[in-house]
């Protein structure tokens, strides 16, 4: 295979923003390699968005319509045999499986029968070609894991910088907030997840509110309309008075507020991957046990805390303290 010769490529990762976030660094080497190339991202609905936020890097977006085994989204199972005649009509040339391991992404993969398929697997199962497949890496940052596919097709050029481009119409959402900020003067709380387990509690997240607002700075929690309920349990917790954003920002409004913050709190989520494609410092409080796969690769930037190993308010106190030292007035 040719990278010269490719002019139609999809990429399947049917995931999350953070998800996504972290495969940019990929795809970038994979456009700069291959300009001249049409890349297509097969990805779920939401999706959209990033596709119009990467206008260089993706040209297109092909729902996903779901798949047995595939915890994203319910199976739309009406929808599947016509988002598969559509995938197979488009003649890719290169299908990307950058949706997991391949347990189950690789038979689907398989089916959308481009001329070239490359992605990951795990010994003893399928796997489409060995010689554009890698093993799938354990125990590797997210970031480095979608570059080591990339060098398998032999693209060596490549940085591990994120990004999350700010558009005129995320100014807009953010203006029309009307949120009363003010620029590198706040620290932004941002208590959600997707997942219950990978919640901090919202005492501790007030907790750091509080110590926020005593040197100084504003406190402003972010979410959705959705995580509104533990958003109002940090209010709740908090001797101080929070602004709210949740519920009143897009996430591109979101991206702004980071952007001018002076730090970012959070768990291990998409926002903590905006902050770090936009350099706001962060401190990221792991609770799925993977902090070397998920947390920020900047460290002087950035800090991850292992909540499942070191559980201690104190040094998330300390840490942010060290991180933001010409911030605050200590």
């Amino acid at each position: 295979m040719k990278l010269q010769n490719l002019q139609k490529i999809v990429v399947f990762r049917a995931l999350q923003i953070g998800d996504m976030l972290c495969a940019i660094p990929a795809i970038r080497a994979l456009h700069n390699a291959c300009p001249n190339a049409e890349i297509t991202l097969i990805g779920l609905p939401w999706a959209k968005m990033l596709v119009e936020r990467f206008p260089e890097y993706f040209q297109s977006l092909i729902p996903f319509p779901g798949f047995p085994g595939f915890p994203e989204q319910p199976v739309d199972y009406l929808a599947f045999p016509d988002f598969l005649k559509k995938v197979q009509n488009e003649n890719f040339d290169l299908a990307l499986q950058m949706h997991g391991s391949g347990l189950i992404s690789n038979p689907l993969v398989d089916l959308f029968a481009a001329k070239n398929i490359a992605g990951f697997y795990t010994k003893n199962n399928f796997c489409p070609n060995k010689d554009l497949f890698v093993e799938y890496p354990g125990n590797v940052h997210e970031i480095y894991r979608h570059l080591r596919l990339i060098e398998a097709l032999g693209i060596t050029a490549y940085t591990t910088d994120l990004e999350f481009p700010i558009t005129d119409k995320d100014t807009e959402d953010f203006e029309k907030a009307a949120l009363p900020v003010r620029t590198n003067e706040y620290v932004i709380i941002h208590p959600g997840s997707r997942g219950v387990s990978r919640q901090w509690s919202p005492e501790n997240f007030a907790a750091v509110g509080d110590y926020c607002y005593e040197n100084g700075l504003q406190v402003v929690i972010t979410g959705t309309k959705d995580e509104m309920p533990i958003v109002e349990n940090v209010k709740r917790y908090m001797k101080y008075e929070p602004i709210i954003a949740a519920g009143k920002t897009s996430l591109g409004a979101v991206a702004v507020l980071i952007k001018n913050a002076t730090a970012l709190v959070s768990n291990c989520t998409g926002v903590s991957h905006i902050a770090a494609a936009l350099k706001t410092k962060s401190i990221v409080i792991s609770l799925d046990g993977e902090p070397d796969r998920w947390g920020p690769l900047n460290r002087s930037l950035h800090t991850t805390i292992d909540w499942t190993t070191d559980a201690d308010i104190n040094k998330v106190r300390s840490e942010l303290k060290s991180l933001l030292f010409s911030s605050f007035r200590v």
